[in-house]
């Protein structure tokens, strides 16, 4: 029985990880300063909003002709 709880209350507490809708600042306080060169204060879903940087574009670029590879003078084998 103690096991069933334990998944319930962990299910519950993992259904409310992702919640990222409507977050505002708590009261009394503010969103950081605006960065250096900024001209407005960015928006808690600006702030939010994950980069390319944070999440770059996956790259599907297939090799379309096969090439012969050029030795590499650095592969040596391991002194014994």
């Amino acid at each position: 029985m103690k096991r069933l709880f334990g998944i319930v209350g962990l299910a519950l507490a993992l259904s409310g990880c992702g919640k990222a809708d409507g977050l505002v600042p708590a009261q009394g306080k503010t969103l950081p300063v605006a960065p250096y060169g900024a001209k407005t204060q960015p928006t808690a879903a600006q702030l939010l909003a994950p980069t390319t940087q944070q999440r770059p574009q996956r790259s599907d670029e297939l090799l379309t002709t096969s090439q012969q590879r050029r030795s590499d003078e650095f592969d040596l084998p391991p002194p014994n």
